[in-house]
């Protein structure tokens, strides 16, 4: 009872951190105490809508399904604790990274959001890389910027500001233009030194569209940079209406930089010293390696951004993972379901999940790629879900399972490769999160045969990034002087949270390769796929 005083008494007094995450699938809101334990959280449940051939999130969705989650959250404290929130210690929102947003002088999205997902950029992202000598991705905000360009897109002109996700909700509740360095860094290559854009990267970019006469500069139209733990504005009156129509909390409270997906899910799994790493497992899954030094050439399948506080990380980011395993178990309700068998999901997950533990190590001979986008990572620029087989291929369900959970990875293991192999980058452990960590066992099993490394899942793994976001809302308000992000983590955070290490099994590891030598081989029927079978109807 003492301890749930406590808590009321940290939710009254406001010393109290929120983070919220707008990720592809979920919006979620987590508010925690000072020890970073969760107190409440809320979630809005969205989805992307291909719109004039672009993925995007309607305006209206984002500001409904931000206030959604935070009533949400807002009501469990109620129900729990039986006060109302009026005030929050400090507030940080993450979002998904990279992906464009931009606007005119007014405030006025000037064209409909384009996300990460989005792989329309090609030509940009080419050119743009062979200027720098510095990958950029399709994803990147700087690439979707000079595709518009290069399709004479009427909007450019009228451009006074281009965000990401997280820097528009951070904006709009603060009025400042600000970003966190690890969001930064999946909009413009940043300087790891200076902890800011690359100043010659900018120049270049103005001299390149010199010609064409717009009334902007790039750096003008970027957001500030920060760095975790400091302070990136306070929460307007507007914003405090916004983020609760009920006009319980009050305006004041300190908001850290916003930061993006991937920064959060270095958070939430205490990887941001050098040598350490993660995997987050979603709609979109990606390896997030924190380097030691720079990599010794250009490589388009690995981006190279930052953590919160600044050090290089080499990512591999593969745009496709578990929306196909989720149609799948979706159509295996179904099935349950015209049977008379109603079953909750977490016991579909668990079930079908575990059936890939009784496969053939290399899946039976199965293949099937879950590409419901491009894939930059193997060269195609739109996606088929596919599943094909021989007539010699072990065609059971434990062996359909175990192909799924496979291909998932194989596009992070193609890239993951040239980090290991090619730059011999020393990992000294992962930490994977997402859901499919929630089923114990198979995920964490699979994820290590695909690395050939060590794979933990800590207690926590379930918080996921909005827990990470409220974590670096608290390090700018509770951290010592001079303390740094790695050790706020190590001595406050996560000092006596349990993790789980599984080391890769052999017999795993040569299973997943005869099924990646599969993969690669077979990238062909996808292209194919791609080429022949008509999206939507359309010719």
């Amino acid at each position: 009872m003492a301890n749930e005083e406590n808590v009321k008494q940290a939710i009254t007094k406001g010393e109290t951190s929120l983070g919220i995450e707008l990720g592809s699938t979920r919006i979620k809101a987590v508010l925690i105490d000072r020890h970073c334990e969760t107190i409440a959280s809320g979630s809005y449940e969205w989805e992307n809508c291909l719109q004039d051939g672009f993925w995007t999130y309607s305006l209206g969705d984002i500001i409904a399904g931000l206030q959604e989650a935070y009533s949400e959250m807002k009501q469990e404290v109620e129900r729990k604790y039986g006060v109302t929130i009026r005030t929050i210690g400090s507030i940080g929102f993450s979002g998904m990274m990279h992906g464009y947003m931009a606007f005119d002088r007014t405030g006025e999205l000037l064209v409909p959001f384009r996300t990460w997902r989005n792989t329309t950029t090609g030509v940009a992202a080419k050119e743009l890389t062979d200027l720098f000598q510095f990958n950029i991705p399709q994803r990147w905000s700087i690439a979707h910027l000079y595709q518009a360009i290069l399709n004479k897109e009427r909007h450019v002109p009228k451009i006074d500001y281009i965000t990401t996700l997280a820097g528009f909700i951070h904006w709009l509740l603060t009025g400042d233009k600000a970003i966190g360095i690890g969001d930064a860094s999946g909009m413009f290559p940043i300087d790891e030194y200076g902890r800011n854009y690359n100043e010659a990267m900018l120049k270049q970019f103005d001299q390149l569209v010199a010609s064409k006469g717009y009334p902007w500069r790039l750096k003008d139209i970027l957001p500030q940079v920060y760095i975790s733990g400091e302070r990136a504005g306070v929460l307007s009156e507007t914003g405090a209406r916004m983020l609760d129509p009920l006009l319980d909390l009050q305006p004041g409270i300190p908001l850290c930089p916003p930061e993006g997906d991937a920064g959060t899910g270095m958070v939430a799994t205490n990887s941001v010293r050098k040598r350490t790493g993660n995997v987050s497992v979603g709609t979109s899954v990606f390896a997030m390696i924190v380097l030691e030094k720079q990599l010794s050439r250009v490589y388009p399948e690995i981006d190279l951004v930052t953590t919160p506080n600044g050090s290089l990380v080499g990512m591999v980011h593969a745009n496709n993972c578990s929306s196909d395993i989720n149609a799948w178990l979706g159509l295996f309700r179904e099935f349950s379901e015209a049977m008379g068998h109603k079953v909750d999901s977490e016991k579909l997950f668990g079930v079908m999940l575990n059936k890939a533990l009784e496969a053939d190590p290399d899946g039976g001979g199965l293949l099937s790629y879950g590409y419901c986008s491009g894939e930059n990572i193997t060269g195609l620029e739109q996606g088929r879900p596919l599943f094909v087989r021989s007539p010699e291929s072990q065609f059971n369900l434990a062996n359909f399972m175990r192909t799924h959970l496979f291909t998932a990875f194989g596009a992070l293991k193609i890239g993951m490769d040239i980090l290991t192999e090619q730059e011999n980058v020393s990992i000294d452990g992962i930490l994977a999160h997402g859901g499919l960590f929630k089923t114990p066992v198979v995920g964490q099993k699979i994820v290590a045969a695909a690395m050939n490394t060590p794979v933990s899942v800590m207690a926590t793994a379930g918080e996921g990034g909005a827990w990470g976001m409220a974590i670096l809302a608290s390090y700018m308000q509770n951290k010592e002087p001079q303390e740094s992000l790695e050790d706020f983590l190590d001595h406050k955070v996560f000092k006596d949270v349990q993790a789980t290490e599984m080391y890769p099994d052999g017999v795993d590891v040569k299973g997943f390769e005869t099924f990646i030598k599969r993969y690669k081989k077979g990238l062909a029927i996808e292209q194919a796929a791609v080429d022949h079978l008509i999206e939507n109807g359309r010719d």
